[in-house]
């Protein structure tokens, strides 16, 4: 991985890598469990949540000029109100909580340390701006899904190991189209949280 380089990129500054990052979370996305059927039009658009959000993060690993992954977070109150919805209702206090929206990263790059990267900077950035939790969500599928590839490894095991713990109380859902399907369907997901101090 010495060729890796990991930049970490805020505000405007993520306009030149829009493109790169929405293609990455298509391909990425399109594998179990997400099975996203995405499109380029809607993916740069939701991007540019993180280029107007004064608390947003994204962090890229290149190789090259090729982006091979990225990680994006930013202050839950600059999030939708399905993020932020379980959290209310939990009579938690989402001013202080750093959301951890994606780390994506091509197969061929996995292991060598870069996911650990993508974490500890989204928990800087966190903890610059007095943030006390960091949280992210991901979908639940069945274990008896028809399209979970034999020998899959959940990542669950990877989110313990630093320091993320599921929380069954706090569940929200979304809605896209999985490949293969004529339309949208709900998905429900499940938030992780580690606390900062």
């Amino acid at each position: 991985m010495s060729d890796i380089e990991i930049v970490t990129l805020k505000g405007a500054a993520l306009e030149p890598w829009l493109n790169d990052v929405a293609e990455l979370r298509i391909r990425v996305f399109r594998d179990f469990p997400y099975l996203y059927d995405g499109s380029l039009a809607y993916e740069t658009e939701y991007l540019r949540t993180y280029i107007e959000s004064d608390t947003a993060i994204c962090v890229l690993a290149r190789s090259g000029d090729r982006v091979v992954g990225a990680s994006t977070g930013l202050a839950l109150d600059d999030e939708t109100e399905a993020f932020k919805r379980p959290f209310l209702q939990a009579g938690m206090d989402t001013s202080r909580i750093f959301y951890c929206a994606e780390s994506i990263l091509l197969p061929d790059y996995r292991g060598g340390g870069i996911y650990r990267e993508f974490f500890s900077r989204r928990e800087q950035q966190a903890l610059d701006l007095g943030k006390l939790i960091c949280a992210f969500c991901a979908v639940q599928r069945p274990d008896d899904h028809p399209l979970k590839p034999a020998g899959y490894q959940p990542l669950e095991q990877v989110w313990q190991h630093f320091g993320y713990q599921p929380r069954p109380d706090l569940i929200t859902s979304f809605s896209w189209k999985d490949v293969g399907e004529p339309e949208q369907t709900d998905k429900s997901m499940q938030f992780y949280l580690k606390p900062l101090s």
